[in-house]
């Protein structure tokens, strides 16, 4: 579908009288409306500079790679000195939709969750003190937080508010099934509708809906039947010591879910066909056939939508007073 048709189809169904997906228990991804700029342009060096971390090898593009849907594709990511990490690393594509961040919903936005991986001793393995003396010590970035912030001393709040002004920026509009809910019925074949009224009469839109088709709330993982899991994750009851929360975990998007692979906290889906059989027989305590799956599975990769699109930035070069990375220690 072509882009200009696409913005027609927006303004005569948002700007209209008209919602095509008003009936719908998804809705169309927008565009990002209100951003600011300088701050973005900055937390896109921030997000890919590996000098946040202790090696000076892992930066979050290494877990949260926006060339492989905001993943790794790893059943759970590889931190400092090849640690393993316990748990599936979630996609940061659309992660501002969600209600919270992280599988367990510790971090209540972007922000937050900015803070924790540098700091984390099994994935960047910085201290937050440390960061900042990496950066103070690079003039370019003196500079370019004073001009964005308007302070002489950079500081951990303005590092992480940089980057999730960034990560603000990495919606995917224009799926095909948004083409879809707004009014182009040509843009999912019959195979792919089929899928998705199957989605919807299953139960599954009950905890996937909304925008992000996921994202916003917690449920148990293994609602019929007990999931076994390979994790040692227990989910919401880490944050709130309730122990109602065990094994209740943030429902994840299904946007572009098939580049986010392995599926599941534990990683241990490794296809989207496997992923729906395990979530039909746990979550809903139905079998879906080979047919019925093929379908779910055809709806479900209407959901991959245009991908963060931009020049790789060009990160300023460290001096003298720069602390060395230590990447074996």
């Amino acid at each position: 579908m072509k882009k200009h048709t696409h913005i027609a189809l927006i303004l005569a169904f948002v700007g209209g009288t008209s919602t095509a997906w008003s009936s719908e228990p998804i809705q169309p991804i927008s565009p990002v409306k209100e951003i600011n700029l300088a701050q973005v342009e900055l937390g896109k060096k921030l997000y890919f500079d590996p000098r946040l971390s202790k090696s000076g090898f892992i930066s979050c593009n290494s877990c949260h790679n926006l060339s492989m849907g905001g993943t790794d594709n790893l059943k759970t990511s590889i931190g400092h000195n090849w640690h393993q990490g316990p748990i599936n690393a979630p996609t940061v594509l659309n992660s501002s939709l969600n209600l919270a961040q992280f599988w367990d919903g510790r971090a209540a936005d972007l922000k937050e969750q900015a803070g924790g991986p540098i700091a984390n001793p099994g994935e960047m393995a910085f201290t937050h003190t440390l960061a900042l003396d990496v950066l103070a010590s690079i003039p370019a970035y003196v500079t370019e937080f004073k001009q964005v912030f308007g302070n002489a001393d950079i500081n951990i709040d303005q590092v992480t508010q940089a980057i999730a002004e960034f990560e603000k920026t990495l919606v995917t509009p224009n799926s095909r099934f948004d083409q879809w809910l707004l009014g182009n019925k040509d843009a999912i074949t019959a195979d792919e509708l089929a899928g998705y009224n199957l989605f919807k009469e299953s139960g599954c839109s009950g905890c996937h809906n909304g925008a992000a088709v996921g994202g916003n709330s917690y449920q148990k993982m293994g609602l019929v039947e007990p999931y076994k899991a390979n994790s040692p994750a227990e989910g919401r009851v880490a944050v709130t010591g309730d122990e109602a929360d065990r094994f209740k975990f943030k429902v994840p998007t299904l946007r572009n879910v098939e580049l986010t692979y392995p599926y599941f906290h534990d990683g241990e889906a490794e296809t989207l066909t496997e992923a729906v059989n395990i979530m039909g027989r746990v979550q809903l305590g139905k079998k879906f056939t080979k047919a019925e799956n093929a379908k779910i599975v055809a709806f479900l990769k209407t959901l991959t939508g245009d991908q963060p699109s931009f020049q790789l930035p060009i990160l300023p070069p460290s001096t003298d007073r720069t602390p060395q990375p230590k990447p074996f220690e």
